[in-house]
């Protein structure tokens, strides 16, 4: 361990790091870290939101590329996991009372931590959950952030034949029933990983290994399966965010990118959300699953082909 980063072997920190905790208006402690890029011209910070159940180790090697072209980083643990404050006295358990409170997070992080001490221009990249609130925030990051690239945001289950709209009213009679604390899903972290043949996430067992060995060496950083409470959170904002009107706020020119043989988020409702969305654009990469950035080089590379062609170096940023 250093002073605020959880080291394994195989997954090396990248370079200038630095961070810290800040402490939400509510009284939660938020784990952040801000990495200088390490290659020249620079070209502005990228905002690195990760999914549920992630942590910033996760990432490594994504940052370790993101500074290798210029960029700075600047990223955080959600509230209620990664080395954030847990919101229950389970640890184990998923739990968010609304997305909105991961927005407020958000907002703070920036005007807290990066407006004052990363270097502009500001791009988001964000997987699955954490595209989702990178969503839910865009109305007011219009005047903040360039650019967005948002990997398989969770809109949807797959193969399930009642709408989110259902999900999240059903979970709503649960919660006001006083069962929002229940486990939605799942149950605590089994104890021997999930094999590598039987993960939904990665196709690379290299990658899977390495953040299960995350996990392993540091099982505080982990999570169960999401709370009933967390699932209607999570239902409320993918209904906010396919709002018409909502979406029609949404100026911040973005890039969404599926995952053609995703399991845990629907691909069809990322091809439609993009569709609809006026200042979007998609692209799908056949067979790559949930976690794009997580995965084998063959699904990975084009994905960071699309993200340097998507958000460009400026001239006056360097």
């Amino acid at each position: 361990m250093t002073d605020l980063f959880y080291l394994t072997e195989g997954n090396p920190p990248p370079q200038n790091a630095a961070g810290g905790f800040f402490t939400t208006r509510d009284g939660r402690k938020i784990r952040y870290g801000v990495f200088a890029a390490v290659a020249r011209p620079l070209q502005g910070t990228v905002v690195l939101l990760t999914g549920r159940n992630e942590c910033i180790e996760k990432y490594f090697e994504t940052i370790r590329d993101l500074a290798d072209r210029g960029f700075g980083v600047a990223t955080l643990d959600w509230r209620g996991q990664g080395d954030s404050s847990r919101l229950l006295r389970d640890r184990q358990r998923g739990y968010v009372r609304s997305f909105r409170d991961y927005t407020r997070d958000l907002e703070q992080f920036f005007e807290e931590i990066v407006l004052p001490d990363c270097r502009g221009p500001y791009y988001i990249l964000a997987h699955s959950t954490g595209a989702v609130i990178a969503l839910l925030a865009s109305p007011s990051m219009v005047n903040r952030v360039r650019r967005m690239v948002l990997i398989a945001p969770f809109l949807a289950v797959p193969d399930l034949r009642v709408s989110i709209a259902t999900i999240r009213r059903v979970c709503a009679v649960f919660c006001a029933l006083g069962l929002g604390r229940l486990y939605a899903a799942w149950g605590p972290r089994p104890k021997l990983p999930t094999p590598f043949e039987m993960n939904k996430v990665t196709s690379d067992p290299e990658r899977y290994r390495r953040n299960i060995d995350i996990y392993r060496a540091w099982p505080h950083l982990g999570l169960g399966g999401p709370t009933i409470r967390w699932l209607k959170a999570a239902a409320a904002a993918a209904e906010a965010v396919s709002d018409p009107d909502f979406m029609a706020r949404i100026q911040v020119p973005t890039l969404i990118v599926g995952a053609g043989a995703d399991q845990v988020v629907s691909t069809k409702a990322v091809e439609s959300y993009a569709r609809r969305l006026r200042v979007g654009s998609l692209l799908m990469i056949d067979g790559a699953h949930h976690e794009i950035l997580q995965e084998r080089d063959l699904f990975r590379e084009q994905l960071l082909a699309a993200f340097d062609a998507f958000v460009p170096g400026t001239g006056d940023a360097a």
